[in-house]
């Protein structure tokens, strides 16, 4: 009785999973506001160059980011299945452009191991974990820590 007792006590977390190249990543739904199809992007002269540029949401500028640019990822062709993840960062709304948006995914909080020491320091800043879940390896993102506080600045100064 007891052992049912504490899995009833596990955190379960929900994460909106999304697609850049062949990965699967994660950032939690509590931090995404919406999820938008793509459209017009208006370019920022002078902006960084993971910036895409803002879109118009009811009224709200929004600032877009290039996911693949911030991931060094290669460019993608916007397609039919491209989004745009409408989350909050930092206290600021922003946008993250990605390839295409899966599901919503229940993990427990046993299910996620610490993300193993790989890549350089800039891009294992943001990976808060990583779990398999379905046969796929899911890549479990903090929102807080996707742009670094100089980057999250220079957007705020932007809109």
């Amino acid at each position: 009785m007891n052992i049912t007792q504490n899995d009833n006590k596990e955190e379960i977390l929900q994460w909106v999973t999304f697609k850049l190249e062949n990965e699967v990543y994660g950032i939690n739904v509590l931090n995404v506001q919406e999820v938008q199809r793509y459209s017009e992007i208006s370019p920022i002269p002078g902006a960084a160059s993971f910036v895409l540029g803002m879109i118009n949401l009811r009224g709200k500028v929004i600032t877009v980011v290039d996911t693949r640019a911030k991931f060094g990822l290669p460019e993608y062709s916007i397609n039919d299945d491209s989004r745009i993840l409408i989350l909050e960062s930092d206290h600021h709304v922003i946008g993250l452009l990605v390839d295409s948006v899966a599901e919503v995914n229940s993990i427990k909080s046993s299910e996620v191991d610490e993300a193993p020491n790989v890549g350089n320091e800039e891009s294992s800043r943001f990976i808060q974990g990583v779990c398999n879940k379905n046969d796929q390896l899911l890549v479990l993102l903090d929102s807080d820590k996707i742009l670094s506080e100089e980057e999250m600045e220079e957007i705020k100064s932007l809109s």
